[in-house]
């Protein structure tokens, strides 16, 4: 998603792509039990019913996958592998690849923070549903949908999460990106405190329906920054990121609502405190050509071409290999907001210009 659309819609086009494709958790919670009674009602017992139905999801990916493999496109330009006969992109080496993205340290980070958004959503997703049915006995059924509820948020949540992504970068450049990233995150940690304190049924789905609004709109937030860490490794941080999120979903729900160390609101209001703690990790991203959350641009006049074309060796850009680099470097300027001002000579000697 992040190499076919352009620096200014990047983080709509990701919200949208992960929002919607999220939304298949809500859907689940409503949908797999109808197939299951549907399953039984032909004639299946429980037991096997339960296991035919698993087929019903596993057929429809399993298409998925031939259709993306047969019908997709790798890149606007193309295939890899029809550019790569063609001349037109070379086959980069892996090592350079994999070197650049776990030395640099903003890929870590917000695998972190994205460990404590999209971690959270899972985590949720497993248990919210049994935290209802325990805690104010109402019956699985009602338990499902509220639970479904949470998940089919991603209708608009994480989408809107990129849009508010985009729409603050024209304003206030990459800055405007972290500032909103980390209060809306904190606020996602905020209102998780408060499920796990409440005790009335109503405001409690209440609460978690804002909480889910957050949670997953922080999820669209950080893959609006991704894309923009590094240009020759985006494959690797872009799997770094979405790693961390599945990595924090398994060691929240083994930490606090595994055994019978904390109850399911003790645990819900510890992982509130660490959705905040870790969020704040973010206040340590720092790009030299757009500043941080706490300070502008470097005074050196840091251009788009030094960060990105820094990850090429001389010999590398001699031959050519650094020129996708040097393209998404002009499209990115507009990630120093809505007061740019004229930047140095980029260090290749082109010309500035601005998209």
């Amino acid at each position: 998603m992040s190499s076919l659309f352009s620096a200014r819609v990047v983080g709509t086009a990701n919200g949208l792509a992960g929002g919607w494709g999220n939304l298949g958790g809500g859907a689940t919670q409503l949908i797999m039990p109808l197939v299951f009674d549907l399953i039984q009602h032909i004639g299946a017992n429980k037991f096997t019913a339960w296991r035919i139905s698993f087929f019903i999801p596993a057929l429809f990916q399993t298409l998925s996958a031939y259709g993306i493999f047969f019908l997709g496109q790798d890149l606007p330009d193309g295939n890899f592998s029809q550019l790569h006969k063609s001349g037109d992109k070379h086959k980069d080496d892996f090592a350079s690849v994999f070197y650049h993205a776990i030395t640099n340290y903003r890929g870590w980070i917000l695998a972190l923070t994205y460990g404590y958004c999209f971690g959270v959503e899972l985590t949720i997703d497993n248990i919210i549903a049994q935290y209802f049915y325990d805690r104010f006995n109402v019956n699985l059924h009602t338990a499902g949908i509220i639970a479904a509820s949470f998940g089919l948020a991603n209708f608009f949540s994480r989408p809107g999460g990129g849009v508010l992504s985009d729409f603050m970068a024209k304003k206030f450049g990459m800055r405007g990106r972290l500032w909103t990233l980390w209060v809306v995150q904190t606020l996602g940690g905020v209102f998780c405190i408060l499920l796990g304190k409440v005790g009335s049924l109503n405001v409690s789905i209440a609460v978690m329906l804002i909480f889910s609004v957050f949670v997953q709109a922080a999820c669209g937030l950080t893959f609006g920054v991704v894309p923009f860490v590094s240009r020759r490794s985006l494959g690797i941080i872009s799997g770094m990121t979405g790693g961390g999120g599945n990595v924090g979903a398994v060691l929240t729900q083994v930490i606090f609502f595994r055994g019978s160390s904390y109850t399911t609101e003790q645990g819900l209001t510890l992982m509130g405190i660490m959705i905040i703690c870790c969020t704040s990790v973010i206040t340590f991203i720092y790009f030299p050509q757009w500043g941080g959350m706490f300070c502008g641009a470097s005074s050196k006049g840091a251009t788009e071409e030094d960060y990105y074309l820094s990850e090429w060796t001389s010999a590398e850009k001699e031959k050519g290999f650094h020129r996708a680099s040097l393209k998404f470097s002009e499209n990115s300027r507009n990630e120093r907001g809505k007061k740019i001002l004229s930047a140095p000579t980029p260090i290749d000697g082109t010309p500035n210009t601005y998209v």
